[in-house]
């Protein structure tokens, strides 16, 4: 665009120029010499302009060639034929296979699940049953299409196996099953260690996404697909979506419980961030101290103002919650919901430096605590009746 500036001085002078030149048919040739020089210069910028457009026509097309090409890899054609890799054709007939059972319904009859819709490599690696699933904990968490750009910074923190479980409704459900592929197909970690289960209503149902080719425009790697769903992040609400549907968290936690092999699992919503390294540290404290029955291992949520960053040990969190840059979960919305926790025991409780992780102390449940908590795999299952917001986890 800058070049049009120069363009526009120069038809201008063009002009002045043209007008000059007849006075100067009276009084001689000195200024036509002049206006001659100005219409080269004139003929070279139009020139110009000319090829530029060419080019971008050039690169247009070009542009184009490479999204259908992008497209037919993701989804079958004769350039997904030619240029085929084993690996991403395997997790395609995964995923028709996956769509192609039309899923099960719930225990309502009011949703239809496609539990495991797409597998990470961990989890088709891994024999059920097998004895290297005592020595896992997986991450459980729950979510619409609009928050699912968080699973960029959780899985960047969390690092371990992750089950995901989305409810999508109306096109959101056709939506979600091209983005998740997505997902599986750009983004290395996410195909390693991510499994997507599906819910939506009882009365619709998830196809291939092979004839629906404008979810995929300019999607060329992993940061365009987070890209994309960040421009879809604000079209609806959790608790909101579309009218009367309500959101089964309950549901969505228990599929996503239901979706892994993993002996511990950590329930969380999508948008809260684990301790770093808790995988690793969980593991070798129950080594150490082996967990009794019906014992779950509590840890105290906090909400954190949306500016600050992320602590990374307790020492950074206190220090935060001592200047009232964090505080309680649900401290403002429901502190009874929490209370039993006893922040200030924890808080204040001796910070040790041995970089291991400890029980700090022990505690009954009471009503109505909403703990998230790292539990066995023998943990009862959320009550599904329960949807929407509020006093939903207590059900367990």
């Amino acid at each position: 665009m800058l070049a049009g500036a120069p363009g526009q001085n120069q038809l201008l002078c063009f002009w002045t120029c043209f007008v000059n030149s007849r006075i100067e048919v009276f009084s001689g040739m000195h200024l036509s010499k002049k206006c001659s020089v100005f219409k080269v210069v004139l003929s070279a910028l139009l020139i110009v302009a000319l090829l530029q457009l060419i080019y971008l026509s050039f690169l247009s097309r070009f542009h184009g060639k490479q999204q259908r090409f992008r497209y037919s890899e993701l989804f079958g054609g004769s350039a997904a034929k030619k240029n085929a890799h084993p690996e991403k054709n395997t997790r395609k007939e995964r995923l028709r296979y996956s769509l192609s059972t039309g899923g099960i319904f719930d225990n309502s009859g009011q949703y239809r699940v496609y539990k495991n819709l797409i597998k990470s490599d961990f989890t088709t690696n891994q024999k059920p049953g097998s004895h290297s699933n005592s020595d896992i904990l997986t991450l459980a968490t729950h979510t619409t299409i609009n928050n699912l750009h968080h699973l960029e910074s959780l899985l960047e923190r969390w690092q371990n196996p992750l089950s995901v479980a989305i409810f999508a409704h109306g096109e959101d459900v056709k939506f979600a099953t091209a983005l998740v592929y997505a997902l599986s197909f750009f983004c290395p970690q996410i195909q390693a260690l991510v499994d997507f289960h599906l819910v939506c209503l009882s009365g619709e149902t998830a196809g291939f996404p092979e004839q629906d080719q404008e979810h995929f425009v300019g999607l060329e790697d992993c940061a365009s697909v987070f890209s994309r769903l960040e421009t879809h992040r604000d079209k609806y609400q959790n608790y909101a979506i579309s009218g009367n549907i309500s959101y089964p968290n309950n549901l969505l936690r228990n599929v996503a419980r239901g979706g892994t092999e993993s002996s511990y699992i950590l329930v969380i919503d999508i948008d809260m961030m684990p301790s770093a390294d808790l995988h690793q540290q969980f593991l070798g404290m129950i080594l150490r101290r082996p967990p009794a029955n019906e014992e779950v291992f509590v840890l105290p949520a906090f909400e954190i103002r949306h500016a600050r960053k992320i602590p990374s040990t307790k020492a950074e969190l206190v220090q935060l919650y001592q200047v009232g840059e964090v505080r309680p979960f649900y401290e403002e919305l429901c502190p009874r919901c929490q209370a039993p926790t006893n922040y200030s025991q924890w808080v204040n409780s001796h910070v040790r430096e041995t970089g291991t992780l400890e029980v700090a102390y022990t505690l009954n449940w009471v009503d109505p605590w909403e703990p998230f908590y790292i539990g066995a795999r023998i943990v009862p299952l959320y009550d599904e009746n329960f949807k929407q917001y509020g006093f939903n986890r207590i059900s367990q």
